[in-house]
Parts: structure tokens; C-alpha cells; sequence
């Protein structure tokens, strides 16, 4: 009997299930809402780059080719990449572009309850004995096309639909003073358009963040109008950014991405050994982030811009929120195109915002780009129909969906 297998979502792990599962003899349905794959690379500004060396961004069964000299390729070479992976494994064939999936749905057979989706049937292998089947309702998101639903009936289902895309986060304003009060100007977030160096020409802009996707759109901006439109950074909390990947000449992974560094942090169940540990090897944990944080100072001028952050960087990276700045961007900042702004936070009127404890200076402009990050477990938990995987999904009430939940290592 063949066994189907619905993969929602054609990025990166999109296209690695797909490829694996038709190693093990399965029948993939990839489900992409895009018309093309390559997630979040196929919707991008121009002057993004890879954030780590390619090395570390390269299936293990298909290198980059040759022709690609650096080290940090931007995303033309990137989407090139991914479309090659595709086209080798021959994947197209098993994706549904434009197609979005509306919800997912567990179809409990006869002799089963609610909850056998989660067994494995007494065995190590993934199908079992089960004879339930998940239902994967899907429309088409072409212009001018009915928009009749699709029900699809699967055995697996795996979600690759990533964190950063889908449902936007909107910061909360006070009444009143939301987007709705910005009459003289337009307010988008950081997903709504990619071509930023079309639509802010000759705009007075305000890029509200100090995450990748701000720096990048900042970036745009002050490449499209230099210093007789500057755009305006505005950000709560100072954030950790590198030059490059290597402090004085030491690569990073070295001292944050291998086994030994897991010992300087302490972890949730650790036990009391490895507890002890990191409490021991607290001034290498340190001085470590110190021996970073004085090589990223000495390369930007973080300090003169007000933008030394207030924790360490052994935080900023053990959170993945570390990001690289584009290439000339603190020279634009030296030049005067992007200005930064700190504020606690700011409301909109007609034409301008206005800062918390700062009413006397309101900033005029055009355009305010919301790159403010995602809700990715509300994306997760709107997939699915029932409430009572909605509830598997949230699992919490802390903001952000957990990697490896629940899992046991053996």
C-alpha cells in the first residue's frame, strides 16, 4: 500500500523531507503557498546576505558549486542553490505551488480514539500499525482562478512552514494611537514587500526593529535616498551585531558552537554535575563574551551610536538573535543616511510619530516599516483544525514554540 505523506511547506526542510522521504520508498505531497520554493530567500531585499559562512549552509549530499567564491553569498546565489538542490533530487514533480493549506485535520478511524495519532504502534517504525489518517484541506491562491478546496487524505504530516513568515507581530499602541491615525502615510511590516528600493524612493522612512530584516531594510533605504531622505532606526533594546566570524583571528564556533561550550551554560533538567560545571566555568563563560564584545567594538562604533547592548553576547547568540550588519551599513550610519533613534516606544498622528517622554520631538515621514519578527506559534497552531492539537501546539503560555518539545533522548 502506498503511503502518502503531506509536507506543508517548500524551503529548506521542505525540500530535505520531501528528497528523504522518497528515499524511504514514500509518496510526497509538498504544499507551498509561494509560486516558487526557497521560503524565506524567495521573498527577500536585494542586499541580503547568508548570515553564516556557506560551509555551514550546504546539504551534506550537495556541495555549492565552485563557482561561487564567498564566503557569505547573497540571495541570488542562495535561491540558485536551493533551485539546484530541487532540480538534482528531481522534487518539483511532488510540489503544489501556489496552494495554501487551510487546515489539518486528524481523520480517526473505526476501533481507534483521538489520541492514537501520537502512538507508534508498538514498533520503531514510524506507520505502524495505524490506520487513521490526517486530512489536509488546501485551496488555490492564483489570481483569477476559482478558489474550489482541496481535501487531501495522508498518513504523515510534517510541517516545514519556518518561524519567520506568516503571521506578522504587530507591536501593541495605545488607543487611538495605532497605524489607523497615520492618515498621511502608509504603515506595512517587513513580509508585506521585499522591493523596498522601488517604493521608498524619495520617502521619508522609519524602519521600527534592530533585528536582520531591519538592518537589511535600513540598508535599502539609505541606498535608494542617502543622507537627503535619511531613514530613521528606531529600536527598544540594543542588540549585539558582528563584522565577520572570525574576533582577532579566532573563529567563533570555536569558542560558542561545539560540544565543550554547552558545559558553560546551564540547562533546564541539567542535574546537579552539570550544574556544578557551569557554575565553575563561569569566568571562562566570561571572558569569552568579553574577548567577542572587544573585538566587535573595536571594529564598530557601537558606543558612539548609543548602541553597546546592556547584556552579554554569550546571551545574544545563545538566543539566535544574532545577526551580521550589511556590507558599508555603519558606513552609511558615518554618512548620515541612517540615523538611529532609542525609544521606550511612539504613537502615530496624520503625519508623524510621536515618542513616550519625548512629545516635543515628533518625526515627520512617509513610511513606517514594521520589522518587528513574527508569531510563529500562532502560524502553527491556525493549521490545524481541531482545538485539540491547536492546544498540542501551544502547549504554553510563553511566547515562543519550544524546540524538541517534549522529546526524550535515549
Amino acid at each position: 500500500m502506498e503511503r502518502r505523506v503531506g509536507i506543508i511547506g517548500a524551503g529548506i526542510s521542505g525540500l530535505l523531507a520531501c528528497k528523504y522521504v522518497l528515499e524511504k520508498g514514500f509518496q510526497p505531497i509538498v504544499f507551498e503557498s509561494q509560486p516558487g520554493l526557497g521560503g524565506v530567500w524567495n521573498h527577500t531585499v536585494e542586499t541580503t546576505k547568508l548570515q553564516t559562512p556557506k560551509q555551514a549552509f550546504e546539504f551534506s549530499d550537495f556541495p555549492w558549486p565552485s563557482s561561487v567564491k564567498e564566503d557569505y553569498p547573497d540571495h541570488i546565489h542562495v535561491m540558485e542553490y536551493i533551485k539546484s538542490y530541487a532540480l538534482h533530487f528531481n522534487l518539483l514533480p511532488y510540489i503544489k505551488f501556489n496552494t495554501k493549506v487551510l487546515n489539518i485535520d486528524y481523520l480517526v478511524q473505526e476501533g481507534q480514539d483521538m489520541f492514537s495519532w501520537s502512538h507508534w504502534g508498538g514498533s520503531d517504525q514510524g506507520f505502524g500499525n495505524l490506520k487513521g489518517k490526517w486530512e489536509i484541506t488546501s485551496t488555490a491562491v492564483r489570481e483569477n482562478e476559482n478558489q474550489e478546496h482541496q481535501v487531501h487524505e495522508v498518513e504523515f504530516v510534517i510541517l516545514c512552514v519556518g518561524r519567520f513568515s506568516g503571521v506578522p507581530n504587530i507591536p501593541d499602541f495605545s488607543p487611538n494611537k495605532g497605524p489607523d491615525a497615520f492618515l498621511n502615510g502608509r504603515v506595512l511590516h517587513s513580509m508585506d514587500d521585499s522591493d523596498a528600493a522601488n517604493f521608498v524612493k524619495g520617502k521619508r522612512v522609519v524602519v521600527v526593529g534592530l533585528g536582520k530584516s531591519a538592518l537589511d531594510i535600513a540598508n535599502e533605504c539609505a541606498i535608494a535616498n542617502g543622507v537627503e531622505n535619511p531613514c530613521t532606526l528606531i529600536y527598544r533594546n540594543a542588540h549585539w551585531n558582528v563584522p565577520d566570524y572570525f574576533p582577532y583571528g579566532v573563529f567563533l564556533g570555536s569558542l560558542y558552537l561545539n560540544r565543550f561550550s554547552e558545559l558553560l551554560l546551564h540547562k533546564p533538567g541539567e542535574g546537579l554535575f552539570l550544574s556544578l560545571l557551569a557554575t565553575l566555568l563561569a569566568p571562562l563563560r566570561w571572558a569569552a563574551s568579553k574577548f567577542v564584545e572587544s573585538y566587535i567594538n573595536s571594529k564598530i562604533p557601537l558606543k558612539k551610536y548609543n548602541l553597546v547592548p546592556e547584556h552579554s553576547f554569550l546571551q545574544e547568540i545563545s538566543s539566535c538573535s544574532l545577526a551580521t550588519a550589511p556590507e558599508k551599513f555603519y558606513d552609511r550610519v558615518e554618512e548620515g543616511s541612517i540615523i538611529f533613534k532609542k525609544a521606550k516606544g511612539f504613537g502615530f498622528y496624520k503625519d508623524r510619530l510621536i515618542f513616550d517622554n519625548d512629545v516635543t520631538a515628533p518625526l515627520e515621514t512617509d513610511i513606517v516599516i514594521l520589522a518587528t519578527g513574527y508569531k510563529g506559534d500562532e502560524k502553527l497552531k491556525n493549521i490545524f483544525k481541531s482545538p485539540t492539537f491547536q492546544n498540542y501546539i501551544m502547549g504554553s503560555l510563553k511566547p515562543s514554540v519550544s524546540l524538541y518539545r517534549k522529546c526524550r533522548g535515549t
